[in-house]
């Protein structure tokens, strides 16, 4: 097999929306792997070279200046990892399917793309972001302090078309919410923005449950490191984007160094082949544990989002550092969207570095407990919430 059918190019998303339109599932399992039939193979290769080798510089210093204009993927063989690499595009390739998007860039972690984002916004002059909280702590942090000298102004969905600016360069949200679940009506919000660009952050619901970019948001945002990967073994972060602003990323993210390690892109690839039927069991045990949640006397209050999902937020009325000392099958751990339960106290891990005035008026008080529920049976699940919960 030779250099051009082994790189025959694993990630055409440009161009992708005339193909045939597949079912989710489909898409998921498929998506990113068009190539690989003739090529003799049936599971996606993992590439792991750093540089590759070019015996036509002129040729290669053309693709160079071509990336440097517009950010497009260079064409031919790779050149760099820190450019891009074969099989981090195959993951790209198939969450832009999914999500419905023109492209999709992946980084090292969600937090890397959503700098990436911010960096690129600033890059054009346009410093100032209008947010909705509650946001994830470590996303609220990096707004808040103005680390990357962004300048935050914190409202509610109706207060966004009046918190705009001309300098205001993106609105961001999250629904459902990081820790709360609260859901927003994204088509009002999108609508509110008026020209300026939405961000969703869709690392809760997924695709399964919701499109972001159908409802109007311009730049769609996972913590790859959940649900998309699936199984807690992988870091990475990934934008869904119009390939406009996918170039703007793929500079940004060449310049920095956020990448994703061909590795990851590999896991999350796996990953994403399982995610419809991963979303659908997790989300019917979590309805099943809200419901029996909501009836017990026990817990005080229960957040479930209408359209569903794996993530239950609850307040019981013992404390809440008894309840996650107790639990024996559920893991008392930070993250979410994997294989197995997990549970955690966003007050003192996930939004402690959230100002707690801030973190309260979001509705994050510190009586809250976040269940990411996982695929065990439900009865065993819930004979360890029980359990936990204990006596009145």
């Amino acid at each position: 097999m030779d250099s051009a059918s082994t790189y025959d190019d694993p990630a055409p998303v440009r161009g992708h929306a005339s193909r045939a339109p597949r079912a989710l599932a489909t898409e998921a399992v498929h998506a990113g792997r068009d190539d690989l039939a003739r090529q003799g193979l049936h599971a996606p290769p993992i590439d792991l070279s750093t540089t590759y080798p070019s015996y036509d510089s002129r040729a290669e210093a053309a693709r160079i200046d071509a990336f440097a204009t517009d950010g497009a993927d260079p064409a031919g063989p790779p050149v760099y990892g820190r450019l891009g690499n074969p099989t981090v595009a195959r993951f790209e390739t198939a969450l832009a399917r999914l999500e419905g998007t023109g492209s999709a860039v992946a980084f090292a972690s969600g937090m890397a793309a959503l700098s990436a984002v911010l960096l690129a916004r600033a890059a054009t002059g346009l410093r100032h972001v209008v947010a909705v909280r509650p946001l994830y702590g470590c996303s609220d942090h990096l707004l808040t302090a103005g680390l990357l000298g962004t300048e935050v102004t914190w409202t509610d969905p109706a207060g966004i078309t009046d918190a705009l600016r001309p300098d205001t360069g993106l609105v961001l949200v999250e629904s459902p919410a990081n820790p709360t679940l609260a859901e927003l009506d994204l088509r009002a919000v999108a609508h509110a923005c008026g020209t300026v660009p939405l961000l969703a952050d869709n690392t809760f619901a997924t695709p399964v449950l919701q499109r972001p970019a159908e409802l109007g948001a311009r730049l769609v945002l996972h913590s790859a490191t959940k649900y998309l990967g699936g199984h807690g073994d992988v870091l990475g972060g990934v934008v869904a984007c119009n390939e406009e602003f996918a170039g703007q990323l793929r500079k940004i993210r060449f310049a920095t160094g956020g990448v994703l390690h061909p590795l990851a892109g590999y896991l999350l690839l796996r990953g994403l082949s399982t995610l419809p039927v991963r979303v659908r069991a997790a989300s019917a045990t979590a309805a099943e544990l809200a419901h029996r949640l909501t009836a017990d006397p026990r817990v005080a209050r229960v957040h479930y989002p209408r359209l569903g999902g794996a993530m239950i937020a609850f307040e019981a009325y013992d404390d809440p550092h008894e309840v996650v000392s107790r639990v024996r099958l559920i893991t008392p751990a930070v993250s979410l969207g994997s294989v197995d339960t997990l549970i955690q106290h966003p007050a003192s891990i996930s939004h402690r570095v959230v100002d707690e005035g801030d973190r309260r008026r979001a509705g994050v008080s510190d009586r809250l407990l976040r269940l990411s529920v996982g695929l065990e049976d439900v009865d065993d699940l819930w004979a360890d919430l029980d359990r936990a919960l204990g006596v009145l």
